[in-house]
Formats: C-alpha cells, sequence, structure tokens
C-alpha cells in the first residue's frame, strides 16, 4: 500500500496539505498513533504517524514543529496524518516543516476516528490474504483470518508457524540457508542441520519468497519432514505469510543496525564517552567480557560480510549482542565471550551458504568491558588481515589469540608492509639476478634455522665449516647485521618471513626451524 492510496480514500476524508508525487509512491509499512513532542525512536522506517497534535501550542514557536517533523523524517517515516480536532485545523508551521523536510502531511478531519485509518492501513496491506476465490484456499477461513492478525501485529515466525497447521501440526522447521533454527511447530525434534534439498530425506522444502532485503545467508526455508504432511498450496500460502513476517523483521532490524552502526562509528574515534554511549544505545552492558569481530568479503561486498557475521552470531544465541557497519563499511560484532567461543565451529557452514563469496574474518582476545572495546577492535582488523594473509583462497576466521608465533603474528601486516621491511633489511641478498646473493639468503635460512649452530649449518649445506663462516661474514656485510647479536637474528628472521611471493600476495614459507638444542657452536 503506498501513501497515494491512503490519501485517495474517499472513505476517510483525508485532507491533502502538502506532497510531492514521488514521496506519494513510498510504501507504507505500518503506522504508529502518537502525542509525544519526539516520537522518533518509536517511529519505524515506512510507518505513516497519526498525532492529535497535543504537543502543539501556539506559544511553542515554530522550532517545536520543526523537532518533531525533523524527528520524523530521521526515523524514516513516509507521511503525516494530523488530526484536526484539537486546534480545528493544522497548524502552518507544522505544514511549512513538512515541506522544508519533504513529508506529505494531511488533515484528519474531527469525526475521522484514527483507528478508522489503522484498520485501512493493515486490511489493505495484509486482505490479499483472504481475497482467494472459494475452492482455491488451502487455509481455512479461520485460520487465515489468525493469521492476518498476527502478521498485522508482527507477531514472530514461532507463533506463525504454530497456528498454522491447527489442530494436530505435523514436524516443521523454518530454517535460514545457513542451517539455523528460526522456529519449529511443537514436538517436532531435532533440525536438520543444514537445509535439506526437497525429497533428499523424503521431505519437502519450500522457499520463503520476501521482498525484504535480505542476504543469501539470512534466506528462510520452511522443511517438512514429512512431504505427505501437508498440501503443496498449504504450504505455499504459509510461506506467503512466513514472507511478510520476515519482512516486518526486518524493518524492525534496521533500528537496531543503525545503533550499531554509531557504536562502530564510535568505536574508530577517540571519545571514551561516546563509545560508552553507544553501547548503551545497542543494549551492552558495561562489564563484559566481551570480544570483537571484524568480517568482509572483498570489494563491494560489505552487505554479504555483514549478513554471514549475523546468521553466525545469531547461531551462537548471545544474550546480547551488537552486529553492524564500521566507517569503511566493514562488518562487525560485539558479543559476550561465551558467545564468541562458537564462532569458529560454525563460521565453515554459514559461508557454505553462499559458496561464490570468501569471507573472512578475524576475533580478537577478550577484553573486560566496554571501555576495551577500541582495542578490542584493532586486534580483530588485526586477526581478519591475517585470516585473509594466510587462507586467501577459502572463508576463514582467524582468531587473535592464536597469533602466538612471529610468522603467525606477521601475517596480520599489511604485505605492502612486509614486502618494504623485507626488501630494506635483506637488501642485496633478494637479488634475484645475482646467483651469488640466492647462495648466501639460502646460507641465512638454514644459519637461522639452525640456532646459529656452524657445525650444523655446514652439514645441513654439505659446506665446509670455513665457507660457512665466509658466507655469514658477507651476509653481516650486506645487511649491516651483527649475526652474533640475537636482536640482529630475529630482525632477519622476521624479513625472511616477510617475503612474498613474485605477484607480492602470500609470504613465502617460513625456513624451517631446526630441533632447538641447549647451546650452539660459533
Amino acid at each position: 500500500m503506498h501513501v497515494a492510496h491512503l490519501l485517495q480514500d474517499a472513505s476517510l476524508g483525508l485532507r491533502p496539505l502538502w506532497s510531492e508525487e514521488a514521496l506519494l509512491r513510498r510504501e507504507i509499512s505500518g503506522v504508529t498513533v502518537t502525542d509525544l513532542e519526539d516520537p522518533a525512536r518509536f517511529v519505524r522506517p515506512g510507518e505513516i504517524v497519526l498525532s492529535g497534535l497535543v504537543w502543539w501550542s501556539a506559544d511553542g514557536g515554530p522550532g517545536r514543529a520543526e523537532r518533531f517533523v525533523r524527528g520524523l523524517r530521521e526515523a524514516g517515516a513516509v507521511a503525516l496524518l494530523a488530526g484536526e480536532e484539537t486546534h480545528g485545523s493544522v497548524p502552518g508551521d507544522l505544514v511549512e516543516a513538512c515541506a522544508r523536510h519533504a513529508m506529505p502531511v494531511a488533515g484528519v478531519p474531527a469525526d475521522v476516528m484514527f483507528r478508522a485509518i489503522t484498520d485501512t492501513v493493515y486490511l489493505r496491506q495484509w486482505g490479499d490474504l483472504s481475497r482467494h476465490h472459494a475452492g482455491h484456499d488451502a487455509l481455512p477461513e479461520h485460520v487465515r483470518l489468525l493469521l492476518n492478525g498476527l502478521v498485522a501485529r508482527e507477531a514472530g515466525p514461532a507463533e506463525i508457524l504454530a497456528a498454522a497447521f491447527p489442530p494436530d501440526p505435523p514436524a516443521a522447521h523454518l530454517l535460514t540457508s545457513a542451517g539455523r533454527t528460526v522456529a519449529a511447530t511443537p514436538g517436532a525434534g531435532p533440525a536438520p542441520v543444514r537445509v535439506p534439498a526437497a525429497g533428499s530425506d523424503g521431505g519437502v522444502t519450500v522457499a520463503v519468497d520476501t521482498d525484504a532485503d535480505v542476504t543469501p545467508y539470512e534466506r528462510w526455508w520452511l522443511h517438512l519432514p514429512d512431504a505427505g504432511a501437508a498440501p503443496a498450496r498449504l504450504l505455499h500460502e504459509i510461506t506467503a505469510v512466513l514472507g511478510r513476517c520476515q519482512e516486518a523483521l526486518v524493518r524492525r532490524r534496521r533500528a537496531v543496525r543503525r545503533a550499531a552502526d554509531g557504536l562502530g562509528a564510535a568505536l574508530t574515534g577517540d571519545d571514551a564517552g561516546e563509545v560508552a554511549a553507544a553501547a548503551r544505545a545497542c543494549g551492552l552492558p558495561a562489564e563484559g567480557p566481551y570480544r570483537v569481530v571484524a568480517a568482509d568479503a572483498g570489494a563491494r561486498r560489505g552487505d554479504l560480510a555483514l549478513g554471514a557475521l549475523a546468521e553466525a552470531v545469531g547461531r551462537t544465541g548471545p544474550a546480547c549482542a551488537a552486529v553492524g557497519r564500521l566507517p569503511g563499511g566493514t562488518a562487525f560484532a560485539v558479543l559476550p565471550e561465551e558467545a564468541a567461543a562458537g564462532l569458529a565451529p560454525v563460521w565453515p557452514p554459514v559461508c557454505a551458504a553462499e559458496p561464490g563469496t570468501l569471507v573472512h574474518a578475524g576475533l580478537s582476545a577478550p577484553t573486560a568491558g566496554v571501555a576495551g572495546l577500541p582495542g578490542a577492535l584493532a586486534e580483530a582488523r588485526y586477526a581478519l588481515a591475517a585470516a585473509r594473509t594466510t587462507v586467501p583462497a577459502a572463508p576463514a576466521l582467524a582468531d587473535a589469540t592464536g597469533l602466538t608465533s612471529l610468522d603467525a603474528l606477521l601475517t596480520g601486516v599489511p604485505a605492502e608492509v612486509r614486502a618494504a621491511f623485507s626488501r630494506s633489511t635483506l637488501g642485496p641478498l633478494l637479488d634475484p639476478a645475482d646467483t651469488s646473493a640466492a647462495a648466501l639468503l639460502n646460507t641465512l635460512e638454514v644459519f637461522l634455522a639452525h640456532d646459529g649452530s656452524w657445525a650444523r649449518t655446514a652439514e645441513a649445506l654439505h659446506l665446509h665449516v670455513n665457507t660457512v663462516h665466509y658466507r655469514i661474514r658477507r651476509i653481516e656485510h650486506f645487511t649491516g647485521r651483527d649475526l652474533a647479536r640475537l636482536s640482529d637474528r630475529l630482525d632477519l628472521w622476521a624479513a625472511l618471513l616477510c617475503r612474498t611471493e613474485p605477484d607480492g600476495g602470500r609470504p613465502v614459507p617460513a625456513p624451517r626451524r631446526a630441533r632447538p638444542t641447549t647451546s650452539s657452536a660459533r
């Protein structure tokens, strides 16, 4: 139902006061009735707002109307219907504010009840469920009416699924593409670990079509293990209702995501007060412990990374969590430590729901409370870089607590930085056209891998120990490092680890370390 449909309904007698044609084509998602001076937090995107204007007064100045309309615009309302009974007409400053903020406005005559407008919207919006010809309906009339009411008041999928199969419901599961159970009929038993193909287990699986903006990971499927438990026409009617239910859930989720995006912006700033306030807006207690996840799916695929991360977090079932985007578009989540522990096992099956997309993620170490979230985000982004480096061809989640070796730690450093460090540290030893440089580089690798032992290096290279001494002196000359010093050995070892393949991507495999010894002969 569009705004124009409502304003043109002759039975309501609404008086259009300002609008533009393009704005009248916006779809109505619902109705909110309010007389609050600041109604924004109670208005959902796509809603018509009905107000009796009790909050307005002539001595309140134009600023009061301006704040009211600005709040409606920021909340995503599509039109304002203003009651004329309280003041005799709609105040001019309110109409002017609506024009400034591109908010269609109409007057509601004193003899028109707001209930009549609300009923008109919902009957028009959901009436298609009961406009079937006799003999072509699978759902009984009373069930259809019940489902109409449930959808109109935005009931959850579990309630709708339970009401759709009276009086003796068959086993039925509502699943996401990634295998999360959204709802099930009473006594349905264990859900499949993934969405079964139709007939693969003798059952039937029907896609839930929806106009909601959902990613492939979050798409709903209705599965019945017994294919003969319900006719196909009945299942399609039920999935149509469930599709509208998902649309309502997505509309409500937008406000939650906006709050999470605000937290993401605060985490990338430097104001601890903003972080605390944004966390409270997301419903996160001040005390954790928390862990932060960062995820991306490559260029221009931010929605897919966000969908995969939201689905993975949903499967861990946290008591509280925030899932949104950072200012640069990277998806992130803040969730309790106990829930984050379950991310690693669910990440592969979630990503498998969209095989053509590589989603990488990084998980921070635990932080005690909200104050530590900015640092945890930095850890998560570093672990994300490590995941992309170490497993570039498959979805992967890297845990910052697992970066316990130098080579693992360096995988989070950008490839360009690794390459620059390797070039500046090893210098002429990296010249591919110099065969003597290649021999020196190989000697350095073996020498460090054998903990600086002259004898074992000579044995491994089949060289005389004097030759090893000579080559080490040449290496020290070219690099300016003293291989008798531990710090210089570490620098050169890191430089070897930072070498990249010719395409500048993955690091060259680390030199193999020899078995440690209690001493090393120089």
